[in-house]
């Protein structure tokens, strides 16, 4: 899930959005894993000044929120964002 107020208000949220999906697509390839997706959502509360949050439902789980500056982060947010919980 990603916030659609922090890609609106990031000078690079375009970018950020298609680079995530990307990622996202590659390593449900490679794992054979069904694809992920990216959901736009409201507003989680951090509102980051020029970052965009992203969750998933493990990461939710444990309280983390990752904020992603620039589109070069996509491949590791989208691992961490896939992790299973152990």
């Amino acid at each position: 899930m990603v916030c659609k107020k922090c890609l609106k208000r990031a000078a690079n949220g375009r970018a950020i959005k298609r680079a995530l999906k990307s990622e996202l697509k590659s390593l449900s390839r490679t794992r054979g894993e069904k694809r992920s997706r990216v959901v736009m959502t409201g507003c989680f509360g951090l509102c980051p000044k020029r970052a965009v949050t992203a969750v998933s439902g493990t990461t939710l789980a444990r309280g983390e929120y990752l904020l992603l500056a620039d589109e070069g982060q996509a491949a590791e947010a989208a691992s961490r964002l896939t992790a299973r919980e152990t």
